[in-house]
Parts: structure tokens; C-alpha cells; sequence
């Protein structure tokens, strides 16, 4: 398999070159992504969902996160980039069906199984309604642990520090089938995204159209 390279800018967004993506996270090269959120809602309730990262990832080993992310690779327009939906989560949706909510400027930083990284991202943050249950979503093996949803007032509770925990239901496919689970889950667990962007996003969650 070809390493993947990204695309790396300076911190005004300008392009600078191409890097190996070991070499962007070691050494801290800015970088574009893509994230999206997806909501389902039952009845009068909005519900959020989101995913546990596999424990083998190079960053935020078996955090929870966005329901699909990704890097762009070198070349990639966002148009390009909603593919993570389908590889992580099986689901088909067109560019144009995803809501624009923000751009956030990420620089996080940590260290996974003795190697240092840090992480710079300009990140274009969109929404997708999709009302599906979990059991419909075809989790990627090698991405994604599993997927859970809350109901989005709780989640949004929970990074205002109004709660100290949430009650998540989730399926995880560790045998090739949908097994539920129930989990309780704090805010400490996610990745470190940081207060600001999970309330903005949340908050804008709320105006992605209904399916």
C-alpha cells in the first residue's frame, strides 16, 4: 500500500508542499480534514451519534469522536473527503445532502505507544440527518470500534460541565454482527477537540434539516 501523503499549508492556510503522513504528525505540519456529525431524530428528540476510535489508531487510541473523520490526502477536495462517511460507517450520502456548520482551527498533541504527535488541523465540521437505526451503519473494522448515540441535550450537558456523565447505547460488530451495548461515558474520554468546539458544534446540530 502507498503511504498516504497530505497536502500541508502554514498557518494562514497557504499551501506550502506535500508530506508523508508520519511526517505531518511528527512534525506538526498543518493539514486539512474533514468531519461530520450525524443526528437521527425520534420524535420531538434530536439524538447524536458517535464513534470509539480503534485502539490501534496512531492518535487518540480508543477515544471517543466525530461519527466520521478523516484526513484530506494530497490533491482531495471536501467533495472528495465525505468518502469517510461510507468507509467508516457504510453510509452513501451526496456531498450536497451535508449541512455546513463551521471551520474549526485544531492544534492537539499527545503521544501513542511511545511516539510523540502533534496534530494541526483546519477542519471543515458538517451535519448530516440520518434516521436510521445503529444496527444499519457497516462499521469499518480497522477505524472504528463503535458507534453510539445520546440524545443531543445530554451531550451538549456534558461538555457545559452541567453533567458529569452521559448513558450511551452502542453496537459494536466484533464477530461480523450488531451486538448492542450500554455504556456510561464523560466528557474525559473524547478526544481532546476542546470545550469550544464540541459546544459550537452541538449548538449547530440542532439546525441541520430534518431527513
Amino acid at each position: 500500500m502507498t503511504p498516504e501523503r497530505f497536502d500541508i499549508y502554514d498557518d494562514q492556510q497557504h499551501w506550502i508542499g506535500t508530506a508523508l503522513r508520519s511526517e505531518v504528525h511528527a512534525n506538526g505540519y498543518w493539514h486539512r480534514s474533514f468531519h461530520c456529525w450525524i443526528v437521527r431524530d425520534e420524535g420531538e428528540q434530536r439524538r447524536v451519534l458517535f464513534q470509539r476510535r480503534r485502539e490501534i489508531k496512531d492518535t487518540f487510541p480508543g477515544c471517543y469522536d466525530i461519527t466520521a473523520a478523516g484526513h484530506l490526502t494530497a490533491g482531495e477536495q471536501l467533495q472528495d473527503a465525505s468518502r469517510e462517511l461510507e468507509e467508516e460507517l457504510g453510509v452513501n450520502a451526496p456531498f450536497n445532502a451535508l449541512t455546513y456548520l463551521l471551520t474549526a482551527t485544531q492544534q492537539l498533541q499527545g503521544e501513542v505507544r511511545g511516539v510523540p504527535f502533534v496534530d494541526r488541523e483546519f477542519s471543515a465540521v458538517y451535519g448530516l440527518c440520518l434516521n436510521q437505526p445503529l444496527e444499519a451503519y457497516v462499521l469499518q473494522p480497522s477505524e472504528v470500534d463503535s458507534l453510539y448515540e445520546v440524545p443531543l441535550d445530554d451531550l451538549l450537558a456534558l461538555f457545559r460541565n452541567e453533567i458529569d456523565v452521559i448513558q450511551a447505547t452502542g453496537v459494536q460488530t466484533p464477530s461480523g454482527e450488531s451486538e448492542r451495548i450500554v455504556r456510561e461515558i464523560r466528557a474525559k474520554e473524547f478526544v481532546p477537540h476542546g470545550t469550544v468546539y464540541y459546544t459550537d458544534v452541538l449548538e449547530a446540530l440542532y439546525h441541520v434539516p430534518k431527513d
